[in-house]
């Protein structure tokens, strides 16, 4: 659920200059097309290693929680714990 808050969160931050329907038909004679598309890929490409490093970090800490070590363990979750009491305020939409 709070992936879902998130992306939604970025889609409303993305300026309607950026739509995919603008993307795919641009006015006539409008020069402003290369700009668009330069600053979509920008943000579709932050999107993109955000997205590798949540990849990354899931599954490092898989394997660290899969070593069996209880301490390893309690430190995965209380940083979970921690990490979603301080980002949860920045989840809310609206």
């Amino acid at each position: 659920m709070g992936k879902a808050r998130v992306l939604h969160r970025a889609l409303l931050a993305v300026p309607p200059s950026l739509s995919r329907e603008e993307l795919l038909e641009p006015e006539e004679g409008d020069g402003s097309r290369g700009a668009t598309q330069g600053r979509w890929f920008q943000f579709h490409l932050a999107q993109t290693l955000l997205h590798v490093v949540q990849v990354v970090l899931g599954y490092a800490l898989m394997l660290a929680v899969m070593s069996y070590n209880a301490w390893v363990f309690l430190g995965v979750l209380a940083g979970s714990a921690v990490g979603y009491f301080v980002v949860y305020p920045l989840l809310r939409v609206g």
